[in-house]
């Protein structure tokens, strides 16, 4: 951690880290992880909240490998990625280690060890487009919440942290003890890294006009329906061409890709949480066939729905 750095960043992975440990405690017969907060000294490290929290080592003092360095995230990374010395420091933690990871913009900082070039990673929304500027050797994703290349894991913003812990949890030990900690912790769920930043319903909050959120809110419940321009527009009482010009400018996406989203998003949840057949989720969702919907998961999320299935249902 550096000073800026978002609190959360720091004891929201820190946080599954020890609560794996205390569930495995007695079971594996060792322990499941040593956690050791670090920054430049060893000393009180003001974060963004303006909660301090001390770091018992500093980054030199660290010997011997490393399993897993955590970099987080927040308004003082970009202080920090310019820091030539905590940078090569970080460098040299890398090196050492089986794995790294960044939260949240945490990634700027891995970035500019040149760990991350020719590799993918993430970052929080926000700053996707800026990391992409100032990098662009590397391959930039806007849309997971969390990002695996090689050695290399990047996520998303904040709480996402915990959500790459949790997959980290998972790699180590298992399935059932990864859940057991995001039950404890009480996640809503355990998010899959494939998992968009963005939620297509919360776009609704874009449209300004009223008739477009009431289009979208009525788009959510009747999935398995006819959600052409045509059928849209007459409910929204505007032209076709009227419509799809200003759901697009609203809405930051043509009314189609909109309508494509919002049936992967049900489609998912109907995978991870029913036994239906993946021809019945298709016609559920309003894909039409289970090709239709395999072409869009594998657009989407680069994964197809049984493989998703297999990889995701609890």
């Amino acid at each position: 951690m550096f000073p800026g750095a978002q609190s959360l960043d720091v004891t929201g992975p820190s946080e599954v880290f020890a609560t794996a440990t205390q569930l495995s405690h007695g079971v594996s017969g060792r322990v499941a992880y040593e956690v050791l907060l670090v920054a430049a000294e060893a000393a009180p490290v003001e974060t963004s909240s303006g909660i301090e929290i001390c770091a018992s080592r500093a980054l030199r003092e660290v010997k011997g490998p490393i399993d897993t360095l955590v970099v987080a995230g927040g308004v003082g990374s970009r202080e920090a990625a310019c820091d030539e010395a905590l940078v090569e420091d970080v460098r040299a933690l890398a090196r050492r280690a089986r794995r790294v990871a960044s939260v949240c913009t945490g990634t700027f900082v891995l970035a500019a060890t040149g760990l991350l070039d020719g590799k993918r990673a993430t970052t929080h929304w926000i700053a996707c487009a800026e990391l992409a500027r100032q990098h662009p050797r590397i391959e930039v994703d806007p849309d997971p919440i969390f990002v695996k290349d090689g050695k290399l894991y990047s996520s998303a913003g904040v709480t996402a942290g915990m959500d790459l812990a949790l997959a980290l949890v998972e790699e180590d030990h298992g399935r059932d003890l990864s859940l057991q900690v995001a039950r404890h912790l009480v996640f809503f769920l355990k998010r899959p890294g494939s998992q968009s930043q963005f939620s297509a319903a919360l776009a609704a909050q874009q449209a300004e006009r009223e008739p477009l959120r009431d289009v979208q809110g009525w788009m959510a419940d009747h999935l398995g329906g006819d959600l052409s321009v045509a059928r849209l527009a007459r409910r929204a009482a505007m032209s076709p061409r009227n419509f799809a010009r200003v759901f697009s400018a609203e809405v930051g996406m043509t009314p189609a890709r909109y309508v494509e989203k919002l049936r992967i998003e049900a489609a998912r949840r109907q995978l991870e949480e029913s036994s239906a057949g993946v021809d019945a989720v298709a016609s559920r969702c309003g894909f039409g066939s289970a090709e239709v919907m395999r072409r869009a998961f594998l657009r989407s999320l680069r994964v197809s729905p049984t493989d998703y299935r297999r990889r995701f249902r609890a």
